[in-house]
């Protein structure tokens, strides 16, 4: 699996209502794409205190089961319309240690993602095994409705994104971004 993600910081007095209503009209679209586990519409408003985010964004976050997916996407005619009204982001992505989704995932209301290094001395195997079961207590817990590890080893970076139904207690934690979720693009949706 593969996990990406795209953002678009917008201005201070952009109309988000903007983001809100392209969500909703494009959303649905991408319901029972074949290759994808999962998209998040997400966005963060700048004072918005549930996410205490300082700057307005748009930033989807997928979980692709294969790269497959990922590249038909980014090449197909839904991803040129994006880039034709937003310009060409930068794609991020990151290959999956875990990513789990529990029953529930349809009551997620806001999602978080964290990006960090990873330390030249690190064992990966160790880390690996380390955040792969951290990311799976999160759903036997109930702390999160989807869980994602994943890593890049261009800049060695590891990312862990969460769905929640609820805000996280400290969302202007460092390193911590926090989004609202417009909507989830899932397979098996009616």
């Amino acid at each position: 699996m593969i996990a990406m993600q795209y953002d678009f910081p917008l201005p201070a007095d952009y109309d988000m209502a903007i983001i809100d209503r392209r969500i909703r009209d494009k959303g649905p679209l991408l319901d029972n794409l074949p290759g994808l586990k999962f998209k998040a519409y997400l966005t963060a408003r700048k004072g918005d205190t549930a996410t205490g985010s300082r700057q307005n964004l748009y930033a989807p976050f997928y979980v692709w089961q294969q790269e497959e997916g990922l590249s038909d996407f980014v090449c197909g005619p839904g991803f040129l319309a994006l880039t034709e009204n937003f310009g060409r982001p930068q794609v991020n992505s990151w290959i999956a240690w875990h990513a789990e989704t529990s029953a529930d995932i349809r009551t997620a209301k806001f999602a978080t993602r964290e990006v960090v290094a990873i330390d030249v001395d690190t064992s990966l195997a160790e880390f690996r095994a380390k955040e792969t079961e951290t990311a799976a207590r999160a759903i036997t817990n109930g702390e999160a409705l989807a869980s994602v590890v994943a890593f890049e080893p261009t800049h060695w970076t590891l990312v862990r994104f969460h769905l929640l139904a609820e805000p996280p207690k400290d969302p202007a934690r460092s390193r911590l971004q926090t989004y609202n979720v417009g909507h989830l693009s899932l397979p098996g949706v009616a």
